[in-house]
């Protein structure tokens, strides 16, 4: 079995950090108990959990997976053979968009339950543009050696059985040779 080689780790924005930072101060205004946190939030927990969690986020695209992990308390890992990325999109609303941030969002194949189990969506990528094409590109090479290794086997499966089926043939030939004997 082959070594699965990093290509590329990918780098994150930033400005990553406000996004949070702002998104967090979002949701704690629009939730009662969250106007009570606010000012703590401001004072300083702001900037160190965003910067905390962005640390956390770590992206790599080797030769046969893509692999993601973030996190705090709870901390989310996944790996994506690249032969199941369906799709991938950019989404980047008005906040993103005016910080010159963007998400990667994959969708794989089968997912298996729960729902948006097979969504992945990676956040604040610098270079998400040359990032998406190298895993569409290491995409394409994958999905052209897993076909190529099919046609080997095919082939290969097919030589085999051309071989049982000559034998076969020979030894049809003799049992008949040792009957026309006999009689």
């Amino acid at each position: 079995m082959t070594e699965d080689v990093i290509i590329k780790e990918a780098a994150f924005n930033a400005k990553f950090k406000t996004y949070i930072f702002l998104v967090v101060i979002f949701y704690l205004v629009v939730s009662v108990i969250g106007l009570a946190i606010l000012p703590i939030w401001l004072c300083g927990l702001g900037q160190w959990l965003s910067n905390k969690f962005f640390h956390t986020l770590k992206c790599t695209l080797s030769h046969k997976n893509l692999k993601f992990s973030k996190g705090l308390i709870l901390r989310i890992e996944k790996t994506v053979p690249l032969e199941n990325i369906q799709d991938l999109s950019f989404v980047g609303g008005p906040l993103l968009r005016s910080m010159g941030l963007t998400f990667i969002k994959i969708e794989t194949a089968g997912g298996g339950g729960a729902h948006h189990s097979n969504m992945m969506s990676m956040p604040g990528i610098i270079d998400a543009e040359e990032f998406k094409n190298l895993i569409l590109l290491q995409r394409e090479i994958i999905i052209k050696e897993k076909t190529q290794g099919i046609a080997v086997n095919t082939t290969a499966s097919q030589n085999n059985n051309d071989k049982l089926l000559t034998d076969i043939k020979n030894e049809l030939t003799q049992i008949k040779e040792i009957l026309r004997a006999k009689t």
